[in-house]
């Protein structure tokens, strides 16, 4: 059992959503030159999957004639530099785990992989041996190369997947063009970019399914209705192209790709009969709201105490995922997680869909370090002082000499007054319900400055005497 981490909701609610960067680290030199080909031979491979570019994608490998993939377990930034080098790029930028571009068929040919990266080819690098695996295609480890190629590259052993129109970039642009137009665009006419350009998406058939989707992939929580009159009386005054029509989502889906959809034939001389532009309307999430200054929203309903809330991420829109339940926060189990259930909490955050679901407890874990207690001599503190300790000692001692028995209230903060940057002070303060009766204490209900509800951590300050830390 493992906490869970989601990874960037979109943007825009963003996109923050991305917000997902992905950094690279610099390839480590191959041990063979550029321009000797690298390959392994008896092996092909190929980049597969959608949504991708062409120097992404998940990795699939033919050996003795039979198409696989490879397991994400161990799969590090180090492999997927050998894998690109194998496909012809000259470096690996990132790598995906957990099916990001679809689950693959077939064998799963490799599992726990272990490159150190400058190896000429996978079949140096150590795993459990080809064919050998615990995994499920749920598991298919994906990479994202460099958009360069290897000079000299002899690319006989790679097959690139028969190319298909797919969907890539959506987009909303606004059915007037004059005059200075307010950011983000939350209204206007769907646009999908395909090999010939961008393209307009027939309304026969449009849904407010379609339209949730369409939101979430721009980082929205929701969409609304759209004054259609209006977009139809534009539409018969201008020219349009037709790229996508027939659109079906279920309104849960990650991206538009996901959705059952065609895509106009070259030679269809009438396209969209009797239909117009399909127009999508989004709901702004709070923190688009507050960048324009709109706190306020029509459309907004009365919240209650938040229940769901990310800690632990460095930006807006990412961390670990914890839930309120019974006054307490905790976390979730990231068995089953993925982009579709991320993308659930990231709606309800007011973000739109989730662009990555982590697992292993990327964010960090919560409430788990085993302590150490030594003596260590003149280290502790007493009545009314205070005392700077070692950052590597678990224990330190309190003197309560002076103390009469009685309830008391123990309370530790670290970084009080802000000198430490940190991405999240909430966690920095620890209280404790105590009880001394002169020979012991007893210390009980300990937790984080935010570990409770605003009720029940109300209820844990309202005690009287709380002004001299003694409850009558």
């Amino acid at each position: 059992m493992r906490a869970v981490s989601v990874w960037y909701c979109c943007p825009w609610g963003l996109l923050l959503l991305h917000c997902l960067c992905s950094f690279s680290v610099g390839s480590p030199s191959p041990s063979i030159s550029p321009e000797k080909k690298v390959g392994s031979q008896g092996l092909r491979f190929r980049l597969a999957g959608f949504p991708r570019k062409p120097y992404e994608g998940r990795v699939e490998i033919q050996r003795a004639g039979e198409w696989g993939t490879i397991c994400d377990d161990d799969f590090t930034l180090q492999a997927a530099h050998v894998l690109c080098r194998e496909l012809g790029f000259t470096e690996a930028t990132g790598w995906t785990h957990s099916a990001k571009y679809g689950p693959g068929t077939g064998r799963i040919w490799l599992d726990n992989l272990s490159c150190r990266g400058t190896e000429g080819s996978v079949t140096e690098c150590a795993s459990r041996g080809w064919g050998n695996s615990d995994c499920t295609h749920d598991e298919d480890a994906g990479v994202i190369c460099r958009d360069q190629r290897l000079p000299g590259f002899s690319d006989s052993n790679v097959i690139e997947v028969e190319h298909q129109l797919q969907v890539e970039e959506v987009r909303l642009r606004p059915a007037v063009e004059w005059g200075r137009r307010p950011l983000p665009v939350t209204e206007g006419l769907v646009e999908v970019r395909l090999p010939e350009g961008w393209s307009q998406v027939c309304d026969k058939g449009w849904s407010a399914h379609n339209s949730n989707v369409v939101c979430g992939m721009l980082g929205f929580p929701g969409e609304k209705r759209v004054n259609m009159a209006f977009y139809r009386m534009l539409a018969q005054k201008k020219q349009h192209s037709f790229g996508l029509h027939s659109v079906a989502c279920m309104g849960t889906e990650a991206h538009l790709s996901l959705c059952s959809l065609e895509f106009y034939r070259a030679n269809d001389t009438t396209r969209c009969s009797g239909g117009n532009p399909a127009v999508v309307s989004c709901v702004l999430g709070p923190l688009y709201a507050t960048f324009t200054g709109q706190k306020k929203q029509q459309h907004s309903k009365p919240q209650g105490e938040v229940r769901v809330r990310l800690k632990g991420g460095a930006h807006q829109g990412e961390g670990r995922v914890e839930v309120l339940k019974a006054g307490t926060w905790g976390t979730v189990c990231d068995r089953k997680w993925d982009l579709q259930a991320a993308s659930v909490v990231c709606r309800e955050l007011g973000f739109g869909t989730a662009r990555e679901a982590l697992s292993g407890a990327r964010m960090g874990q919560d409430v788990s370090k085993r302590y150490e207690c030594a003596n260590f001599g003149e280290q502790g503190i007493t009545v009314g002082c205070w005392d700077l300790y070692r950052h590597d000692i678990d224990c330190q001692w309190i003197d309560i000499t002076d103390v009469k028995p009685g309830n008391y209230i123990l309370q530790v903060v670290i970084n009080p007054n802000f000198e430490v940057a940190e991405s999240d002070f909430t966690n920095n303060a620890m209280k404790c319900n105590c009880k001394y009766d002169g020979h012991r204490i007893w210390v009980h209900n300990c937790h984080i400055g935010d570990a409770f509800s605003e009720e029940a951590n109300g209820r844990f300050e309202r005690y009287p005497g709380q002004t001299s830390n003694q409850i009558v």
